[in-house]
């Protein structure tokens, strides 16, 4: 499989099968921040959901591949501090803030700063109508997530802190999508590299939660727990691998992009299943940012 994702790559076939992978990625995604934010901890959650990650993937790695190369060794090092960076930021800006707020800021800024910094790596352009899309997405996600922060009822200094730690994750999501795309491309294996990536990159998170764990007075029972890192893992591995696929068949920025729709998904959820409000404001808003994702593959075409 991984010869044939190599053989797209850069075709008209490969930017269709991105532009899948990017809108799959996308309802993985907020599904998986959902799940992080939800009934436990965040810090306990991505603790749970890294741990199943490492253990789902580590057999494959540690018994069925070939080792990496000294220089798949140095992009896999390279892509844990990041990532870990990442998920650190989430986690202290939804300990202080909800998940309609932090979420839309993070995937906001991502796709401004990963396009700019796709047109200097990777020698990509875009088209007016691009754009014009990705200025009705990345806008209808921050005005969004202003719209929530005018909700807020929690403490104003908290909130600040929430605030700045979402910014914090937005840029280390244009970071870690750069880098990621850089690395997957330069695998001698993609599916191999993606594998290792899965299991190096979760051995953190699980650390830190444990310290976590045990320092709690009324720690919660780790069997819930448990079940919802097992099913975060397996949702991690659709958003954060089908995002890093779909950088390597197509254009690592329309990926990108593409990928911030999670924030009308993320918002559907908050709304039907965390019972956060959403109005008609929202909704014209939730619209806006699809019609950014349709912009932006129309100018693809032209």
């Amino acid at each position: 499989m991984s010869e044939w994702l190599l053989s797209i790559a850069g075709t008209p076939q490969g930017a269709a099968m991105a532009t899948m992978l990017a809108l799959i990625s996308a309802f993985a995604h907020a599904v998986f921040g959902a799940l992080q934010k939800g009934a436990h901890d965040p810090w306990l959650s991505r603790g749970a959901i890294d741990l199943w990650l490492a253990l789902y993937s580590a057999p494959i790695a540690l018994l069925l591949l070939p080792w990496p190369s000294v220089e798949m060794w140095l992009w896999l090092a390279g892509a844990l501090v990041l990532h870990f960076g990442y998920k650190l930021s989430m986690a202290l800006a939804y300990e202080r803030a909800a998940y309609t707020v932090v979420y839309p800021v993070v995937r906001g800024i991502g796709p401004l700063v990963t396009v700019l910094a796709a047109m200097v790596i990777f020698a990509e352009s875009y088209s007016a109508l691009q754009w014009l899309g990705l200025a009705c997405l990345s806008g209808g996600i921050l005005l969004l997530a202003l719209r929530n922060l005018s909700e807020e009822r929690i403490d104003l200094r908290a909130l600040k802190i929430g605030m700045g730690w979402a910014v914090v994750g937005g840029l280390a999501v244009a970071a870690y999508t750069t880098f990621d795309a850089a690395a997957i491309r330069r695998a001698p294996d993609p599916l191999h590299f993606l594998v290792w990536f899965f299991f190096i990159t979760s051995l953190d998170f699980p650390i830190l939660a444990w310290a976590r764990y045990r320092r709690m007075a009324t720690p919660p029972a780790p069997g819930p727990l448990m079940l919802r890192g097992a099913i975060g893992a397996l949702v991690g591995f659709v958003s954060f691998g089908g995002i890093m696929l779909a950088t390597l068949v197509g254009k690592v920025g329309e990926a990108a992009a593409l990928r911030e729709t999670s924030t009308v998904f993320a918002a559907l959820i908050g709304w039907f299943v965390l019972r956060e409000r959403v109005g008609p404001r929202k909704a014209a808003l939730m619209s806006l940012i699809a019609l950014g994702a349709v912009l932006i593959e129309l100018g693809a075409a032209r």
